[in-house]
């Protein structure tokens, strides 16, 4: 008994003489071990990486550490926030000592290894956030110790194991958020989570979770978001779930849920916002009481086994956004399938209606005219739908995505479709449409996607078509079309990628003008009646990969400059006239995989190399003088002496042998003669190098005449890889801009050639284009390697933001003109062709204009290299130079050791709108403590937009004398805001598509001006 008074006595007077010491001396008696522990938390987590947290290492007391707060009665630490950090390191068992913790926040800083047992020792601990890091493991039991947790949030981590049965069994009776998604979590639901009567929040969302939803989350009352989505979840939805009378977000998509909803949905979910359940197998019929749920936004039950009809009672949901029904077995083919559309004109807030893959039947009403202007996609493909298209269509003067394939439509194509001047795809194949394509159509001048095959038109090529300046892909095949291709059509649709004119009747020979095509990726015109020779202008498409001329009348010789289309997979040009020898050039074509010369009349040797090689990627039938060629295609020997048929043409070949011989001869005595006189000399400048030989060929000694001597007054810009150049070129008739790589640079030599051939492989009208590659030695003999671009007078975004453009200032307009320039050329990136390539480092100062202010993505920041992402192939190859990009810009996941992908890009991207919408970096002061661009602009979304928005994009735009009203500024602030948070979230796989960012871009741009 006198020990334990002995005891409470000093225990009181310690307490009493610590209150009685000076501040500074009961500071440091309180907080000495939360320092201790914080600086070997530091040093597990910057481990490496200098000058890491720089308060950390002064003088400063912990308080006023980076990321640390203290609480105002003990002085100890209460708060650990530090977040998008690229460090990489463990917890450590020291974090445990942090005793007073109420807040721990260490998202996305590239943590690795396992949660550390003796986090179960921060009793107080209240928020716990180690998201989007790099954690593996179960997570541990002793979070039962943490009994005042409300929020747990361990999303897109690489976690293992079940998710916990004990988050709901004994003390975690305040958690009111559990987010555990993107993780490798398997087994099933537990159904104590039914026991957390606070939770609010669930996410499960993309791990391997399997079994049944269990009955027991029926008990969460005060649930309002549930995301169970991507998983293999089976089995039905329990009834009890609809007790969840506070649910405002049901996400269960992509699983292989089943059964059917109650008919009273509205009983169950009265503030329903977002009901997501696509892509099961829930059946039954339409639930048809959604129209009493007044607050729902965004309606997904595509991709299930619904069926009957569609109610006519929609109307009421006048705050719908998003209606998707596609891929069901709603209607009966029958005439009043679609009346359903009649209430759908009065949601007045529409921006998304798309019901294909269906069974509606009968014909589009004319009352389809009603929609709202702000319905931006219409989608009715796949359906049985007849009779034409209205004239009302014309109507919908928001539309951007209208399309309507595979269907029964008749007649002709209604003029008033060139009143749809914000479309920017329309798909009408595969219907019975005929007559004439109407020259109307040439006002959709910001068109990049017509599609008009398997119907039955007539006629030529209108020559509107020149007017489609931002077409990307045209396809007309499978029609009646006939007559020559017209002059100057397709000559100005420079950034076409994909052409297909196949199975019409169009005659004469294909167009010169097809060379300007830089971008070309897919030449489609098999099954018509060209004729004469290939153009030597089409060998300036050097990104063409398929090009198809089978089965018509071309003549003459197999070109050699098709060896030179380095992008090259697939070649036919089977049942045509052609007589020649195969070019050998072709076999360099390490890209080809699919080659068809069959029925012409070829002869001569067949090549083994490359394509040659592979007996079941050539077809070579139908030529019958051909002969050698690799053992499997059973060809004959080729004969030593000149047949009869070919004889001058081996006499020709002799003499050509018996030329080169004496020519070498010569050659080699004058080299001999040439060491031997010049031998003490120094090195001189060889020849430059271009990526298979095709750009122009330049030197160092050109290179240095053009920049004058690469004289610091025109440099215009440097970077950890080398430095750039602006000067004039005797090839080329613009200013040139020219990329000097510094040899010195670990990974630069090594990556010349790779980044040569990529840029080689891509042209789009918002890339900057490479005119030619050298390799040499300069005037010192040391290696020399450049990059030739076109020079973009207007400098780059970063400059016309942050103050040094002396040309440009900022306006809405420029702003909303420049993220759609970059949004096109991401797209072309990313979905141009079957290899995507991902850029890694979008930035402002990578954006350049040119003298039409058009935007033109490159890599003149210079401390990253472009990065091919070569998906599955194993002959291609992954660089893995400088793939982190520029901190600020880089996407959260590439701290956590994730692979790069478009999703980073797309996450670069929304940075990068947001700076343009405020003009502030992502890296400014400001932003700290749980701030970031991405969120000060998030908590702006709509009402503070104005507050937040650079000051000079406020400024009214004036179009045709009309100046355009404070509340479309508003607005279009309001939807750049959207698509730069949309872009830029933290999960990948919540972040926007970007042909959903150009569709919205577009739209942003209606609503300026109109």
């Amino acid at each position: 008994m006198a020990v334990i008074l002995f005891m409470f006595v000093l225990s009181v007077v310690s307490h009493n003489l610590v209150h009685m010491m000076p501040p500074t001396l009961a500071l440091a008696f309180n907080s000495e071990g939360d320092k201790l522990a914080l600086l070997d938390l530091k040093h597990k987590l910057t481990k490496g990486v200098p000058n890491a947290l720089p308060s950390w290492n002064n003088s400063l007391h912990l308080c006023e550490w980076q990321g640390v707060t203290c609480g105002h009665r003990h002085m100890r630490v209460s708060v650990l926030h530090l977040e998008n950090k690229i460090w990489g390191g463990t917890l450590g068992p020291s974090l445990g000592n942090l005793t007073f913790l109420t807040t721990l926040i260490l998202s996305n800083i590239n943590l690795y290894g396992e949660i550390p047992t003796q986090i179960g020792r921060l009793k107080r601990l209240q928020v716990l956030d180690l998201s989007h890091n790099n954690l593996n493991g179960h997570i541990p039991i002793q979070l039962t110790n943490c009994s005042k947790l409300e929020v747990i949030k361990l999303v897109e981590n690489k976690l293992t194991g079940e998710v916990p049965s004990w988050f709901g069994i004994g003390s975690m009776t305040r958690l009111n958020n559990l987010l555990l998604s993107a993780n490798d979590l398997v087994g099933t639901i537990p159904p104590s989570l039914g026991n957390l009567s606070s939770l609010q929040n669930i996410s499960l969302a993309r791990n391997h979770l399997v079994g049944s939803i269990p009955r027991v989350l029926g008990r969460l009352s005060n649930l309002k978001k549930l995301n169970l989505g991507l998983n293999t979840l089976s089995g039905v939805v329990p009834d009890s779930l609809y007790n969840l009378s506070n649910i405002q977000t049901l996400a269960l998509v992509a699983n292989k849920l089943s059964g059917t909803f109650p008919s009273k949905l509205q009983l169950a979910f009265p503030h329903l916002r977002r009901f997501l359940v696509g892509g099961n197998q829930f059946n039954g019929t339409f639930p048809s009481s959604i129209f009493n749920i007044t607050g729902l936004e965004r309606f997904d039950i595509s991709s299930n086994g619904f069926s009957g009809p569609i109610p006519l009672t929609l109307g009421s949901l006048n705050k719908l956004q998003l209606f998707h029904i596609g891929y069901n077995s709603f209607g009966s083919g029958r005439a009043r399938d679609l009346d359903f559309l009649s209430s759908l004109t009065n949601c007045t807030q529409l921006r998304t209606l798309i019901l294909d893959g269906n069974g509606f039947g009968g014909v589009v009403p004319g009352l389809i005219g009603n929609f709202s202007t702000y319905l931006t996609t219409l989608s009715m493909g796949l359906n049985r739908i007849s009779g034409i298209i209205p004239e009302e269509i014309g109507q919908l003067i928001g539309l951007i995505d209208f399309t309507m394939e595979d269907n029964y439509l008749e007649r002709t194509i209604p003029d008033s479709i060139g009143r749809l001047k914000n479309l920017v795809r329309l798909g009408l194949q595969e219907n019975k449409l005929s007559g004439n394509i109407p020259s109307a159509i040439g006002n959709l001048t910001i068109l990049s996607e017509l599609y008009l095959h398997s119907n039955s038109f007539v006629g030529g090529i209108p020559l509107s078509l020149k007017y489609f300046t931002r077409m990307q892909r045209f396809s007309v095949s499978t029609n009646n079309l006939n007559g020559y291709i017209p002059n100057q059509t397709f000559g100005n649709l420079e950034g076409l990628v994909e052409l297909d004119l196949s199975y019409n009747s169009f005659t004469g020979s294909i167009p010169s003008e097809f060379g300007n095509l830089k971008h070309l990726s897919g030449l489609y015109l098999q099954g018509n009646k060209f004729s004469g020779e290939i153009p030597e202008q089409l060998g300036a498409c050097s990104g063409l990969t398929k090009l198809v001329l089978q089965s018509n009348f071309f003549r003459g010789t197999i070109p050699s400059f098709l060896g030179f289309l380095g992008s090259l997979e697939l070649l036919d040009l089977s049942n045509n006239n052609f007589s020649s020898t195969i070019p050998v050039e072709l076999q360099k074509l390490s890209y080809l995989n699919t080659l068809n010369f069959s029925f012409n009349h070829l002869y001569g040797e067949v090549p083994t190399g490359g394509v040659f090689n592979n007996v079941t990627a050539i077809s070579l039938i139908g030529n019958k003088d051909l002969c050698g060629g690799i053992p499997q295609l059973k060809l004959p020997a080729c004969s030593k002496l000149p047949s009869k048929k070919h004889k001058w043409s081996y006499r020709k070949k002799l003499i050509l042998i018996i030329a080169i011989v004496v020519g070498v001869g010569l050659v080699t005595s004058t080299l001999f003669i040439s060491i031997y006189l010049f031998r003490k000399r120094p090195k001189t400048p060889s020849t430059s190098w271009s990526p298979r030989n095709k750009y122009a060929k330049v030197s160092y000694g050109d290179l240095h005449k053009a920049t004058n001597g690469f004289s610091s007054s025109n440099l215009v810009g440097s970077g950890g890889f080398g430095s750039v150049y602006s000067g004039s070129l005797l090839p080329f008739k613009t200013p040139v801009a020219v990329k000097v790589l510094n040899l010195e640079t670990v990974g630069a030599s090594k990556s010349f050639e790779a980044e040569c051939k990529a840029l080689g492989r891509i042209m789009h009208r918002n890339l900057l284009n490479i005119l030619t590659c050298c390799s040499s030695i300069d005037y010192n003999g040391k290696d020399f390697k450049a990059i030739v671009f076109e020079f973009m007078p207007n400098g780059s975004l970063e400059s016309l933001l942050h103050g040094n453009s002396r040309n440009l200032s900022v306006n809405l307009d420029l702003v909303v003109n420049i993220a759609l320039d970059v949004a096109n050329a991401l797209d072309y990136l990313h979905n141009g062709s079957e290899q995507a390539v991902v850029h890694c480092d979008i930035k402002p100062s990578n954006v350049l204009l040119d003298d039409d202010i058009v935007a033109h993505l490159g890599d003149f920041g210079l401390a990253r290299l472009l990065h091919v992402a070569t998906g599955h192939s194993s002959r291609d190859e992954v660089s893995s130079f400088a793939i982190r990009g520029t901190v600020g810009y880089v996407p959260p996941e590439y701290g956590t050791g994730c692979g790069v992908s478009t999703k980073g890009d797309i996450y670069s991207y929304g940075i990068l709108v947001l700076e343009m919408l405020t003009g502030r970096r992502p890296i400014d002061a400001v932003f700290g403590e749980g701030l970031s661009l991405h969120k000060f602009c998030q908590m702006a979304i709509p009402e503070g937009i104005i507050e937040i928005a650079d000051s000079r994009l406020l400024v009214s735009t004036v179009e045709g004398g009309r100046r355009v009203m404070e509340r479309k500024i508003r607005e279009c602030l309001v939807g750049l805001a959207g698509i730069g948070v949309g872009c830029s979230a933290e999960l990948a796989v919540e972040r926007m598509n970007i042909k959903d960012v150009v569709l919205e871009l577009h739209s942003i741009k209606q609503r300026l001006y109109h």
